[in-house]
This record gives structure tokens, C-alpha cells and sequence, in this order.
């Protein structure tokens, strides 16, 4: 599925992907951009509790392109993800999770992604957790400052929007309890980064001193992710 604010990097790795595979990806596209469903919803900022941005930008597009025939929906949240992902309503779509029927974990599917030739998404070189939209509210603050330092310009529009909104909203943010203007200023940016370096060395510390039985278990601490948008674990 893809959107005007779908990352830059996700459409490079569908592009990698087409020529891997030698076959086209069909990119399924909405009529109305953001913007226009923005202005339909009052100017209200989609959320977890209102994921207007789902449902009219990838979700319709989806359904509409597969229309009534029968269709294997693959989704790709892994067994160490405790959730169902997008479960359609139409009753000719079957959603299958391979990676959570063998079991297959974050480290399982890196490892698949390297042996197979396509390696990691480009996103997650300056730090993104997935793909999906620039400004998702699904991600975390450290990943907000990584737009602020790497895409400003993705950071200023997703300000925009975000200011656009504040007049009917009461406050409301894409990152919860601070606004992105909040979030930039030096200080606060500095904060958020020296908060998760900080996390991590206490997640290096406890997998330091797990058992080797453990870790040749596969038992070594991930990373966790934010929930992410359940159309874009497909």
C-alpha cells in the first residue's frame, strides 16, 4: 500500500524488491491524499483511538483492489508480537501468519532478510522500527527526533499538520503528551536521546548476564517496538 507519506525508503525497497523478484508489486494508491480526509475528519489528527488514516488511506485502497476475489492476505507480525494484525471483514479474504505458525522471532527474520540478498530496509539505518507513514503516531520519541535530525522537512509537515489541528483538538499531539514544537527544542531533543542511549546499555547489561544457555536459546533481549499501524504487517 502506498501513500504521499509513506516513506521514501519503503518505496526503495519495494523497488529492490521488483528487481530480486522480476515481478511487478502492484501499489495500491488512494483517490485523496491525507490532506483531503484531514479536512472530511474536522481537521482532527488520526490516533490509536481513531485511525481514520488506516481505514481511508490503506485499508479502502486494499479491499477496493482486491474486490471479491478470493485472497490470501499474509501478514507479517512475528511470534514474539502478541497481536493479530489486520483481520478483514470481507469473507473472501483469509489472513495466514507465517512467521507466528513457525515461530520465527525479530532475530529469525533478520537473518532471513540477510541470507536472502534484500537486508534490512533502508529506514532502519538512521533508526526507524518500521515502515509506514512519516508522521505515524505509533512511534516512539527517539524515532521522532531521528525525523527532526535526518527528514526536517518530513518533520516540519508533520508540525504543520499537527499545528493545523491544535485549533480543534484541545491539545492534541502525534506523540501524546508534548507537541512536536515542544519536542525540538535542543534540550528536550537531547534528553529524549540520552533517555534511550540509556535504555539500551541497560538492555546490553542484561544480556550480558544471561546464562549461555539462554542465549544459545535465542532468549537475548530485543528491542522493543511500538505497536505500529496493523496494515503495514503485511
Amino acid at each position: 500500500m502506498k501513500t504521499e507519506e509513506s516513506q521514501r525508503a519503503t518505496e526503495t525497497t519495494r523497488a529492490y524488491l521488483e528487481s530480486v523478484l522480476g515481478k511487478h508489486v502492484v501499489r495500491t494508491t488512494p483517490e485523496d491524499p491525507f490532506e483531503h480526509w484531514l479536512a472530511v475528519y474536522g481537521d482532527m489528527l488520526p490516533s490509536n483511538h481513531r485511525r481514520w488514516c488506516t481505514k481511508m488511506l490503506k485499508l479502502r485502497p486494499f479491499e477496493s483492489y482486491i474486490g471479491e476475489d478470493p485472497t490470501i492476505n499474509y501478514v507479517g507480525l512475528r511470534a514474539d508480537e502478541k497481536r493479530t494484525g489486520y483481520i478483514s471483514t470481507k469473507p473472501n479474504i483469509t489472513a495466514v501468519y507465517p512467521f507466528q505458525e513457525d515461530g520465527l522471532v525479530r532475530s529469525d527474520v533478520i537473518r532471513i532478510l540477510k541470507d536472502s540478498g534484500l537486508g534490512l530496509p533502508p529506514y532502519m539505518d538512521w533508526g526507524r522500527s518500521r515502515s509506514g507513514c512519516f508522521f505515524c503516531f505509533y512511534q516512539q520519541k527517539i524515532e521522532w527526533v531521528r525525523l527532526r535530525r535526518q527528514h526536517p522537512d518530513l518533520f516540519e509537515r508533520a508540525k504543520e499538520y499537527e499545528e493545523r489541528s491544535a485549533a480543534v483538538s484541545q491539545g492534541f499531539t502525534w506523540c501524546g503528551n508534548e507537541s512536536l514544537a515542544e519536542l525540538e527544542r535542543p534540550e528536550r531533543l537531547k534528553q529524549i536521546e540520552d533517555n534511550w542511549n540509556a535504555a539500551q546499555e541497560r538492555k546490553r547489561a542484561r544480556r550480558e548476564n544471561l546464562p549461555l544457555s539462554a542465549v544459545i536459546g535465542g532468549a537475548e533481549v530485543e528491542e522493543e517496538e511500538p505497536e505500529g499501524c496493523l496494515i503495514c504487517s503485511l
